[in-house]
């Protein structure tokens, strides 16, 4: 997640693009090709004529799966950086309605893919052959890069020039150079420190370039509040698969896989879908409503906050039934004996968040950023996302040396894991008290904004005018009232 802005910074030139997408995608067909090895038991293919196993050493193993690894992340990163539906990039200005109704939608086939990738994996590695499964996403990547080598042109997005996330470092770099030589020297107010950058102010970028990371910036507050949120989604491959593991899965005589629980937090997503759909047709169409559409996200906010209180419940919950043994990935572990359904309701409050949260972050980004920076928008917040999930390890490392194996134990019923939900929830509370306070300057930023940034424009088109010395069919030839040593001077 991490991956998408750094790869944007190497894909400056429009001609760079195609050949980085191929590098990222055979990164990707490398790194997919690499974990079944290491995943495949070497015993039942390299058996010589005298029987002699052939096994590959632990070390030569780790080394392949980590190469692997950051392969793949590298390779898929890139792609999602670089390959995307051009769709996304040729709304008009007045189509809002349409532009919520694609994000609504995109998203959910993404998460309809994800339930059907997770089920049938599950399924063929379970019931069918367990070493099969790693050989489907080596199958899929190598689909993707046939596709992307034959459509290419209609899936690979060229953004305008002076868009680079250079562009934006060096309006802020500049901008405060400007600014500290000025302050040193002269005591000039301005209304935004980032104005120093503009060339009529002695900087050296165009106000379209300045003003547009303006609105940028305006939005850091509005990625900021996306790391706790991920912290909380980053709970279902983390402490929700435990507390499934530690629990019954075997239902009827059909034992569970885990990756179905993540399929019941997909659900309510493909499910909410048309409803919103319906929702946001009756909101455009009532002017006069005060609901604005960061109300989607505080409510996601607070159904992300009541999962993981429930969460906590259920853990205490879960210790009042008596241990039984379970055999998990062949070996025996001690769980309760709490059927793992129980714990649906948390993974469906987190569905019903993700489904609020974010199709509506991707709407407001496209809706309020300029269409010369909307790749760059879309980088930074996913970079966040990353940065959220990284701090959810961290905080649960955090958590664990704090706690003394206490709050997240080794073994799970001795421990207290219900505190470190419940601090978690208090965290995701005050976040979601935070974003309502200023979700107010997100409901019309682009009105906000909008007159200073089409009199930037404007500006910017007189003083083109005046660089050429051909303004109104008239050539600039003014006599100097100076002597030539005054001029020097």
């Amino acid at each position: 997640m991490v991956t998408p802005s750094l790869i944007g910074w190497l894909a400056e030139s429009p001609g760079g693009r195609i050949k980085l997408v191929y590098i990222c995608v055979l990164l990707h067909f490398i790194g997919t090709a690499l974990l079944p090895v290491v995943a495949f038991p070497f015993e039942d293919f390299f058996i010589d004529k005298r029987y002699v196993l052939h096994t590959l050493p632990k070390r030569e193993q780790k080394a392949l799966f980590y190469i692997g690894l950051l392969a793949t992340c590298l390779g898929s990163g890139g792609i999602r950086a670089l390959v995307c539906p051009l769709r996304l990039y040729n709304f008009d200005e007045t189509g809002q309605k349409e532009r919520l109704s694609f994000f609504n939608w995109f998203y959910w086939l993404v998460n309809l893919s994800s339930a059907i990738v997770f089920v049938s994996i599950s399924y063929i590695q379970q019931s069918v052959a367990k070493n099969l499964g790693f050989l489907i996403p080596f199958v899929s990547v190598l689909m993707a890069l046939i596709t992307i080598h034959m459509a290419h042109n209609e899936m690979i997005y060229q953004p305008p020039k002076g868009s680079c996330p250079f562009t934006v470092c060096g309006v802020a770099t500049n901008a405060l150079k400007v600014c500290c030589v000025k302050c040193r020297y002269f005591r000039e107010n301005m209304a935004n420190w980032l104005d120093h950058a503009k060339e009529n102010y002695g900087g050296q970028y165009s106000e379209t370039q300045v003003e547009s990371t303006k609105m940028l910036l305006h939005l850091f507050p509005f990625f900021a509040f996306q790391v706790l949120y991920r912290m909380c989604v980053m709970q279902i491959p983390s402490g929700y698969y435990l507390q499934a593991i530690n629990s019954n899965l075997n239902l009827n005589g059909f034992f569970i896989p885990i990756a179905v629980m993540n399929l019941i937090s997909i659900l309510p997503l493909l499910i909410l879908a048309p409803i919103l759909e319906c929702l946001s047709t009756c909101l455009f169409s009532a002017k006069t409503s005060g609901w604005s559409h960061t109300m989607y996200i505080v409510v996601g906010y607070t159904f992300a906050t009541l999962s993981v209180i429930v969460a906590g419940l259920f853990e205490v919950h879960r210790k009042h039934f008596p241990s039984v043994e379970q055999s998990v990935s062949g070996k025996m572990l001690l769980v309760s004996s709490m059927p793992c359904v129980h714990l649906a309701p948390q993974y469906i409050l987190l569905g019903v968040a993700e489904a609020l949260v974010t199709p509506t972050c991707s709407f407001i980004i496209f809706k309020f950023v300029p269409d010369r920076i909307r790749g760059i928008a879309m980088q930074v917040s996913t970079f966040f996302s990353g940065v959220g999930c990284i701090t959810g390890a961290l905080f649960i490392q955090a958590v664990y040396y704090g706690s003394q194996g206490d709050w997240f134990p080794n073994i799970l019923n001795e421990g207290k894991l219900e505190r470190f939900y419940f601090f978690l929830a208090s965290l995701m509370m005050i976040n979601t008290l935070g974003f309502w306070t200023i979700s107010h300057r997100y409901n019309n930023l682009w009105q906000d904004y909008g007159e200073g940034f089409r009199g930037s424009l404007l500006q910017e088109q007189l003083l083109q005018h005046e660089k050429s010395l051909e303004f109104y069919d008239s050539i600039l030839d003014c006599p100097s009232p100076l002597s030539p040593v005054e001029i020097i001077l």
